[in-house]
Protein backbone atom coordinates (compact mmCIF):
# COMPACT_ATOMS: atom_id res chain seq x y z
CA UNK A 1 0.00 0.00 0.00
CA UNK A 2 3.00 2.35 0.49
CA UNK A 3 6.15 3.18 -1.46
CA UNK A 4 9.44 4.09 0.17
CA UNK A 5 11.31 6.57 -2.02
CA UNK A 6 14.93 7.20 -1.06
CA UNK A 7 18.55 6.94 -2.14
CA UNK A 8 19.84 3.36 -1.88
CA UNK A 9 21.88 2.76 1.27
CA UNK A 10 22.33 0.29 4.10
CA UNK A 11 19.96 2.32 6.25
CA UNK A 12 17.36 2.41 3.46
CA UNK A 13 17.48 -1.39 3.16
CA UNK A 14 17.09 -1.75 6.92
CA UNK A 15 14.11 0.64 6.97
CA UNK A 16 12.45 -1.13 4.04
CA UNK A 17 12.67 -4.45 5.89
CA UNK A 18 11.46 -2.99 9.19
CA UNK A 19 8.58 -0.96 7.77
CA UNK A 20 7.60 -3.84 5.50
CA UNK A 21 6.93 -6.03 8.53
CA UNK A 22 4.43 -3.55 9.97
CA UNK A 23 0.80 -4.63 9.70
CA UNK A 24 -0.22 -0.96 9.63
CA UNK A 25 1.81 -0.29 6.48
CA UNK A 26 0.45 -3.35 4.68
CA UNK A 27 -2.99 -1.78 4.88
CA UNK A 28 -4.67 -4.04 7.41
CA UNK A 29 -7.60 -2.15 8.85
CA UNK A 30 -7.31 0.98 6.71
CA UNK A 31 -10.59 2.89 6.38
CA UNK A 32 -12.04 5.86 4.45
CA UNK A 33 -9.46 5.38 1.69
CA UNK A 34 -10.81 7.76 -0.94
CA UNK A 35 -12.43 10.62 0.97
CA UNK A 36 -9.64 12.99 2.05
CA UNK A 37 -11.93 15.98 2.56
CA UNK A 38 -14.27 13.90 4.70
CA UNK A 39 -11.25 12.87 6.78
CA UNK A 40 -10.35 16.55 7.18
CA UNK A 41 -13.93 17.38 8.22
CA UNK A 42 -13.87 14.57 10.79
CA UNK A 43 -10.62 15.88 12.27
CA UNK A 44 -12.24 19.30 12.72
CA UNK A 45 -15.61 18.10 14.05
CA UNK A 46 -14.78 14.98 16.05
CA UNK A 47 -15.98 15.21 19.65
CA UNK A 48 -13.29 16.28 22.13
CA UNK A 49 -11.40 13.48 23.84
CA UNK A 50 -10.17 13.62 27.44
CA UNK A 51 -6.79 15.31 27.21
CA UNK A 52 -3.82 13.65 28.89
CA UNK A 53 -2.30 15.34 31.89
CA UNK A 54 0.71 17.51 31.12
CA UNK A 55 3.26 19.42 33.14
CA UNK A 56 4.17 22.76 31.58
CA UNK A 57 7.57 24.40 31.65
CA UNK A 58 8.10 27.95 30.40
CA UNK A 59 11.51 28.33 28.79
CA UNK A 60 12.88 31.87 28.64
CA UNK A 61 14.79 32.61 25.45
CA UNK A 62 17.76 34.89 24.89
CA UNK A 63 15.58 37.84 23.86
CA UNK A 64 13.32 37.37 26.94
CA UNK A 65 10.63 35.65 24.90
CA UNK A 66 8.95 32.48 26.14
CA UNK A 67 8.13 29.10 24.65
CA UNK A 68 6.23 26.40 26.53
CA UNK A 69 7.19 22.75 26.86
CA UNK A 70 4.29 20.46 27.80
CA UNK A 71 5.53 17.12 29.18
CA UNK A 72 2.97 14.32 28.94
CA UNK A 73 2.65 12.67 32.31
CA UNK A 74 3.94 9.09 32.38
CA UNK A 75 4.45 6.28 34.87
CA UNK A 76 8.01 7.46 35.54
CA UNK A 77 6.90 10.90 36.74
CA UNK A 78 5.52 14.13 35.40
CA UNK A 79 8.51 15.13 33.28
CA UNK A 80 10.31 11.85 32.72
CA UNK A 81 12.95 12.74 35.28
CA UNK A 82 16.43 13.90 34.30
CA UNK A 83 19.40 12.01 33.02
CA UNK A 84 17.40 8.93 31.93
CA UNK A 85 18.07 6.80 28.87
CA UNK A 86 14.51 6.78 27.48
CA UNK A 87 14.35 8.59 24.11
CA UNK A 88 12.87 12.09 24.34
CA UNK A 89 10.32 12.78 21.58
CA UNK A 90 9.74 16.46 20.81
CA UNK A 91 6.29 16.95 19.26
CA UNK A 92 5.80 20.02 17.05
CA UNK A 93 2.20 21.16 16.30
CA UNK A 94 1.17 22.82 13.05
CA UNK A 95 2.15 26.43 12.32
CA UNK A 96 -1.04 27.72 13.96
CA UNK A 97 -0.06 26.02 17.21
CA UNK A 98 -3.06 23.69 17.25
CA UNK A 99 -2.36 20.67 19.46
CA UNK A 100 -4.64 18.25 17.64
CA UNK A 101 -6.13 15.04 18.98
CA UNK A 102 -3.85 13.22 16.55
CA UNK A 103 -0.71 14.81 17.97
CA UNK A 104 -1.79 13.87 21.49
CA UNK A 105 -2.49 10.30 20.33
CA UNK A 106 1.04 10.11 18.91
CA UNK A 107 2.41 11.30 22.23
CA UNK A 108 0.42 8.75 24.20
CA UNK A 109 1.42 5.90 21.89
CA UNK A 110 5.03 6.96 22.17
CA UNK A 111 4.78 7.10 25.97
CA UNK A 112 3.40 3.54 26.04
CA UNK A 113 6.52 2.42 24.16
CA UNK A 114 8.96 4.04 26.55
CA UNK A 115 9.47 7.45 24.96
CA UNK A 116 9.37 10.69 26.95
CA UNK A 117 7.05 12.93 24.88
CA UNK A 118 7.07 16.73 25.17
CA UNK A 119 5.10 19.26 23.09
CA UNK A 120 6.83 22.41 21.80
CA UNK A 121 4.53 25.45 21.94
CA UNK A 122 5.67 28.60 20.13
CA UNK A 123 5.51 32.13 21.46
CA UNK A 124 1.91 33.20 21.98
CA UNK A 125 0.52 29.79 21.00
CA UNK A 126 -1.60 27.43 23.08
CA UNK A 127 -1.62 29.62 26.16
CA UNK A 128 2.10 30.43 26.08
CA UNK A 129 2.47 34.12 27.12
CA UNK A 130 3.77 36.58 24.53
CA UNK A 131 6.36 38.64 26.39
CA UNK A 132 7.93 40.34 23.35
CA UNK A 133 6.26 42.02 20.35
CA UNK A 134 7.60 39.24 18.14
CA UNK A 135 6.21 35.95 16.87
CA UNK A 136 8.10 33.12 15.20
CA UNK A 137 8.29 33.33 11.38
CA UNK A 138 7.26 30.21 9.47
CA UNK A 139 10.75 28.83 8.86
CA UNK A 140 12.77 30.51 11.63
CA UNK A 141 14.25 27.73 13.81
CA UNK A 142 15.87 30.00 16.42
CA UNK A 143 13.38 29.26 19.22
CA UNK A 144 13.37 25.55 18.43
CA UNK A 145 17.16 25.50 18.58
CA UNK A 146 17.12 26.89 22.11
CA UNK A 147 14.47 24.36 23.15
CA UNK A 148 16.53 21.47 21.77
CA UNK A 149 19.62 22.75 23.60
CA UNK A 150 17.63 22.82 26.83
CA UNK A 151 16.37 19.27 26.29
CA UNK A 152 19.91 18.05 25.67
CA UNK A 153 21.02 19.61 28.97
CA UNK A 154 18.05 18.13 30.81
CA UNK A 155 18.47 14.65 29.29
CA UNK A 156 22.19 14.49 28.44
CA UNK A 157 22.27 10.72 27.88
CA UNK A 158 18.96 10.20 26.08
CA UNK A 159 18.48 10.13 22.30
CA UNK A 160 16.52 13.19 21.12
CA UNK A 161 13.90 12.69 18.41
CA UNK A 162 11.41 15.08 16.83
CA UNK A 163 8.05 14.62 15.09
CA UNK A 164 5.98 17.33 13.42
CA UNK A 165 2.48 17.59 12.06
CA UNK A 166 1.39 19.39 8.88
CA UNK A 167 2.70 22.94 8.46
CA UNK A 168 4.65 22.57 11.71
CA UNK A 169 7.18 20.60 9.67
CA UNK A 170 8.43 23.88 8.22
CA UNK A 171 10.31 24.91 11.34
CA UNK A 172 11.62 21.37 11.94
CA UNK A 173 13.00 20.99 8.41
CA UNK A 174 14.53 24.47 8.59
CA UNK A 175 16.17 23.60 11.91
CA UNK A 176 17.65 20.37 10.55
CA UNK A 177 19.05 22.20 7.53
CA UNK A 178 20.54 25.11 9.44
CA UNK A 179 22.01 22.89 12.16
CA UNK A 180 23.41 20.15 9.93
CA UNK A 181 25.47 17.66 11.90
CA UNK A 182 25.05 19.80 15.05
CA UNK A 183 21.28 19.35 15.31
CA UNK A 184 21.60 17.11 18.43
CA UNK A 185 18.71 15.03 17.08
CA UNK A 186 19.11 11.34 16.27
CA UNK A 187 16.16 11.26 13.82
CA UNK A 188 13.03 13.17 12.83
CA UNK A 189 9.67 12.40 11.22
CA UNK A 190 7.16 14.68 9.49
CA UNK A 191 3.48 13.79 9.03
CA UNK A 192 1.95 15.44 5.93
CA UNK A 193 4.67 18.12 5.74
CA UNK A 194 4.54 21.33 3.70
CA UNK A 195 7.76 21.47 1.67
CA UNK A 196 7.35 24.58 -0.51
CA UNK A 197 5.79 27.08 1.88
CA UNK A 198 5.98 30.03 -0.53
CA UNK A 199 3.80 28.26 -3.08
CA UNK A 200 1.61 26.79 -0.34
CA UNK A 201 0.66 30.21 1.03
CA UNK A 202 -0.04 31.53 -2.47
CA UNK A 203 -2.24 28.60 -3.49
CA UNK A 204 -5.92 28.47 -2.64
CA UNK A 205 -6.14 26.23 0.41
CA UNK A 206 -9.39 24.37 1.16
CA UNK A 207 -11.60 26.78 3.10
CA UNK A 208 -12.38 23.90 5.45
CA UNK A 209 -8.73 24.02 6.55
CA UNK A 210 -7.84 27.69 6.11
CA UNK A 211 -10.71 29.44 7.86
CA UNK A 212 -10.59 27.55 11.19
CA UNK A 213 -6.83 28.13 11.39
CA UNK A 214 -7.17 31.77 10.39
CA UNK A 215 -9.86 32.42 12.99
CA UNK A 216 -7.86 30.64 15.68
CA UNK A 217 -4.74 32.65 14.89
CA UNK A 218 -6.60 35.97 14.88
CA UNK A 219 -8.35 35.12 18.13
CA UNK A 220 -5.00 34.38 19.76
CA UNK A 221 -3.35 37.50 18.33
CA UNK A 222 -6.19 39.72 19.50
CA UNK A 223 -5.17 38.93 23.09
CA UNK A 224 -1.85 40.65 22.44
CA UNK A 225 -3.12 43.55 20.33
CA UNK A 226 -1.69 46.20 22.64
CA UNK A 227 1.82 44.77 22.80
CA UNK A 228 1.88 43.98 19.07
CA UNK A 229 0.75 47.48 18.11
CA UNK A 230 4.30 48.84 18.39
CA UNK A 231 5.53 46.27 15.85
CA UNK A 232 2.72 45.73 13.32
CA UNK A 233 -0.52 47.22 12.00
CA UNK A 234 -2.90 45.35 14.28
CA UNK A 235 -6.03 46.55 12.47
CA UNK A 236 -4.75 45.23 9.16
CA UNK A 237 -3.54 42.06 10.85
CA UNK A 238 -6.92 41.24 12.36
CA UNK A 239 -8.64 42.11 9.09
CA UNK A 240 -6.68 39.49 7.14
CA UNK A 241 -8.85 37.31 4.91
CA UNK A 242 -6.35 34.54 4.25
CA UNK A 243 -3.34 32.87 5.85
CA UNK A 244 -1.13 34.64 3.30
CA UNK A 245 -2.46 38.07 4.26
CA UNK A 246 -1.92 37.27 7.93
CA UNK A 247 1.66 36.10 7.32
CA UNK A 248 2.42 39.23 5.29
CA UNK A 249 0.94 41.52 7.93
CA UNK A 250 2.98 39.92 10.69
CA UNK A 251 6.36 39.52 9.05
CA UNK A 252 6.55 41.60 5.85
CA UNK A 253 4.85 44.81 7.00
CA UNK A 254 6.57 45.11 10.35
CA UNK A 255 7.17 48.70 11.37
CA UNK A 256 10.83 48.20 12.26
CA UNK A 257 12.02 45.86 9.49
CA UNK A 258 9.61 45.72 6.53
CA UNK A 259 10.37 43.08 3.93
CA UNK A 260 9.10 41.95 0.55
CA UNK A 261 7.14 38.71 0.28
CA UNK A 262 9.86 37.16 -1.88
CA UNK A 263 12.67 38.17 0.48
CA UNK A 264 10.74 36.75 3.43
CA UNK A 265 10.62 33.32 1.82
CA UNK A 266 14.29 33.40 0.88
CA UNK A 267 14.90 33.36 4.63
CA UNK A 268 12.06 31.04 5.63
CA UNK A 269 11.60 28.28 3.05
CA UNK A 270 11.76 24.97 4.98
CA UNK A 271 14.12 23.27 2.51
CA UNK A 272 16.49 26.19 1.88
CA UNK A 273 19.37 24.27 3.51
CA UNK A 274 18.14 20.73 2.83
CA UNK A 275 21.57 19.68 1.53
CA UNK A 276 22.99 20.20 5.02
CA UNK A 277 20.59 17.81 6.80
CA UNK A 278 22.64 15.09 8.49
CA UNK A 279 20.12 12.91 10.38
CA UNK A 280 17.49 10.46 9.04
CA UNK A 281 14.18 12.18 8.27
CA UNK A 282 10.97 10.32 7.40
CA UNK A 283 8.30 12.26 5.51
CA UNK A 284 4.94 10.48 5.44
CA UNK A 285 2.80 11.88 2.62
CA UNK A 286 -0.42 11.03 0.82
CA UNK A 287 -0.98 11.68 -2.87
CA UNK A 288 -4.53 12.85 -2.15
CA UNK A 289 -3.56 15.41 0.53
CA UNK A 290 -6.02 18.30 -0.10
CA UNK A 291 -3.99 20.74 2.01
CA UNK A 292 -0.43 20.24 0.71
CA UNK A 293 -1.53 20.13 -2.92
CA UNK A 294 -0.90 17.86 -5.95
CA UNK A 295 2.21 15.66 -5.63
CA UNK A 296 3.66 16.81 -8.98
CA UNK A 297 4.24 20.33 -7.67
CA UNK A 298 4.37 19.85 -3.91
CA UNK A 299 6.71 16.87 -3.39
CA UNK A 300 10.50 17.42 -3.88
CA UNK A 301 11.07 13.96 -5.33
CA UNK A 302 14.61 14.72 -6.45
CA UNK A 303 15.59 15.47 -2.85
CA UNK A 304 14.56 11.97 -1.78
CA UNK A 305 16.41 10.40 -4.68
CA UNK A 306 19.66 12.27 -4.02
CA UNK A 307 19.93 12.73 -0.24
CA UNK A 308 20.91 9.75 1.94
CA UNK A 309 19.01 11.27 4.88
CA UNK A 310 15.53 11.92 3.45
CA UNK A 311 12.99 9.08 3.21
CA UNK A 312 9.57 9.52 1.62
CA UNK A 313 6.82 7.10 2.59
CA UNK A 314 4.17 7.79 -0.03
CA UNK A 315 0.67 6.36 -0.10
CA UNK A 316 -2.14 7.00 -2.56
CA UNK A 317 -4.80 7.66 0.08
CA UNK A 318 -4.57 9.16 3.52
CA UNK A 319 -5.56 12.81 3.29
CA UNK A 320 -3.87 15.45 5.44
CA UNK A 321 -2.59 14.10 8.76
CA UNK A 322 -5.41 11.55 8.56
CA UNK A 323 -4.27 8.05 7.52
CA UNK A 324 -7.23 6.45 9.38
CA UNK A 325 -6.63 2.95 10.67
CA UNK A 326 -9.30 0.52 11.94
CA UNK A 327 -11.57 3.42 12.81
CA UNK A 328 -11.57 7.19 12.43
CA UNK A 329 -9.97 7.66 15.83
CA UNK A 330 -6.60 6.07 15.00
CA UNK A 331 -3.85 7.01 12.55
CA UNK A 332 -1.66 4.34 11.01
CA UNK A 333 0.85 7.09 10.23
CA UNK A 334 1.70 7.21 13.93
CA UNK A 335 2.59 3.54 13.82
CA UNK A 336 4.84 4.20 10.84
CA UNK A 337 6.63 7.07 12.60
CA UNK A 338 7.25 5.10 15.78
CA UNK A 339 8.44 2.08 13.79
CA UNK A 340 10.79 4.40 11.87
CA UNK A 341 12.28 5.68 15.13
CA UNK A 342 12.68 2.13 16.43
CA UNK A 343 14.34 0.96 13.22
CA UNK A 344 16.70 3.95 13.03
CA UNK A 345 17.67 3.41 16.65
CA UNK A 346 18.34 -0.26 15.99
CA UNK A 347 20.50 0.58 12.97
CA UNK A 348 22.47 3.35 14.65
CA UNK A 349 23.11 1.34 17.76
CA UNK A 350 24.77 -1.24 15.54
CA UNK A 351 26.53 1.17 13.17
CA UNK A 352 27.09 4.32 15.25
CA UNK A 353 26.58 3.46 18.93
CA UNK A 354 27.77 6.85 20.20
CA UNK A 355 25.31 8.79 18.02
CA UNK A 356 22.16 7.01 19.20
CA UNK A 357 23.46 5.83 22.52
CA UNK A 358 23.19 9.33 23.96
CA UNK A 359 26.85 9.81 24.82
CA UNK A 360 27.28 12.77 27.15
CA UNK A 361 28.44 15.95 25.52
CA UNK A 362 27.40 14.96 22.04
Amino acid sequence: RCRLLCKPSALAEHLARSLGRSAALRGYGWSWPRWPRLQLLWQLLQPPQPEPAVTRELLQLRDAGLVALDWLVGPWGATGGTGGLNPVLLLIPNAAGVVTAGLLQLGLQAMERGFVPVIFNRRGHNGCPLTTPRLQPFGDPGDLREAVSYLRCRHPKAPLLAASEGSGSGVLLAYLGESGSSSRLAAAACLSPVFSAHEWFEARLPWLYEWPLLLRLKRGLSRYATSLAEAVDVEGLLGSRSLRELEESLFCRAKSRPSSWEAYWERNEPLRDADEVAVPVLCLCSADDPVRGPPARSLPLELFRSSPYFFLLLTQHGGHCGFPWRDAGHCWGHEAMLEFFRAVGEFLRAEEPRKFGGAKGE
